[in-house]
């Protein structure tokens, strides 16, 4: 049994974590660091809640210890954690500068301590389906990949750190960017180049709200995109290849219901956990051939933390590795510098 210790209980630690690590067999939420509310006691009652960074941490039986708090905070207490010997997760973006992703990744290597990120979009169903129809040569060669987050939320949320600019790490672009640039990087690898514009749609925002970021590969451009004003989505996915396309609209089901708490207890989460409504399917369309509806796989977040378990245990080798994690933040990275300084940069450069 792995026992896992969560810092933070706010939308990630209750919603993206907590939830999902009850689900997997063979972990055991075992602490909660929360300094100063009471909703993981109330939540999770058999649960030990922890006010300080010190007493979650004497807790020795605490193997895993998950930091889902603000951005700001991801690298103190993750290097904090693996010096105290433990295994750590770290909620994306895994820190807001390249040389603390850096430095992390260097203290695990040296305390021998396994480092990740919470790089959940991986297994969202639409990706795995997508990943299978790019790996399997239908398309032929891939000339453009697009991948968009539409969302409409016409005003900032209040008192929210994500859209304060007095925060490192706040904005849409470091909040989805990760998502959908480790999504692009599993596909294609790195880049060659990236062009970036991350701006405001929202009269109110302080930070930015929306973004483009394009990755030139020869003979491939890769552009991920968000929005919060756009009411009527656009196609999640959109790909074309010199032997077809295929076109996706709506997103992976399980955010919603993890949001909204419509999670069924105990470990076995139903037969219908991460299943795409039909309607939601993709089409792909072959030259010279009617389209078809392409079924989505399975979405399940519980992978992740089942790779986590199984990669402590020796049993399976790390699904997010450290250098997988260094290049998402490099791009993300490069993708700010190349919005601010308003250029093309490439792979190379420096991301600080």
């Amino acid at each position: 049994m792995v026992r896992v210790g969560l810092i933070g209980f706010g939308l990630a630690g209750q919603a993206f974590h907590a939830p999902v690590i009850r689900a997997v067999p063979g972990m055991k939420l075992a602490c909660v660091l929360q300094r100063h509310d009471s909703e993981a006691k109330e939540k999770y009652p058999e649960v030990r809640i922890a006010r300080t960074l010190d007493d979650f941490l004497s807790d020795r039986q605490i193997q895993l210890c998950v930091v889902a708090t603000p951005n700001d905070s991801h690298f103190e207490l993750a290097r904090a954690c693996l010096v105290a010997g433990r295994d750590v997760v770290v909620d994306k973006p895994f820190t807001p500068t390249l040389k603390e992703c850096e430095e992390l990744t260097r203290t695990a290597a040296e305390r021998g301590r396994l480092l990740t990120a919470y790089h959940n979009r991986r297994f969202d169903g639409d990706f795995a389906t997508v990943k299978e129809i790019v790996r399997s040569g239908k398309l032929g060669r891939i000339a453009e990949y697009e991948c968009r987050f539409d969302r409409f939320r016409l005003e900032p949320k209040p008192n929210s750190w994500r859209e304060r600019a007095d925060q490192p790490g706040a904005g849409v672009l470091f909040d989805l960017g990760p998502h959908v640039i480790d999504q692009a990087l599993r596909l294609f690898g790195e880049p060659q180049s990236i062009t970036a514009t991350a701006f405001c749609q929202r009269e109110t925002s302080t930070v930015d709200d929306a973004f483009d970021v394009c990755l030139e590969y020869p003979g491939l451009r890769a552009t991920v995109r968000a929005r919060m004003i756009a009411y009527a989505p656009g196609p999640h996915f959109l790909i074309h290849g010199t032997k077809g396309s295929f076109v996706k609209y709506g997103m992976d089901p399980q955010e919603p219901r993890l949001r909204a708490g419509n999670i069924p207890p105990g470990l076995d989460w139903g037969k219908d956990w991460g299943e795409d409504a039909e309607e939601q399917w993709g089409t792909l369309t072959l030259a010279g051939e009617p389209p078809v509806k392409i079924r989505t796989q399975r979405g399940d977040y519980r992978a992740f933390y089942a790779n986590v378990r199984d990669a402590i245990e020796k049993k399976a080798p790390l699904e997010v590795t450290p250098q997988q994690i260094l290049h998402t933040m490099r791009a993300l990275l490069l993708a700010h510098k190349s919005s601010k300084e308003q250029r093309t940069v490439n792979w190379q450069e420096s991301a600080d």
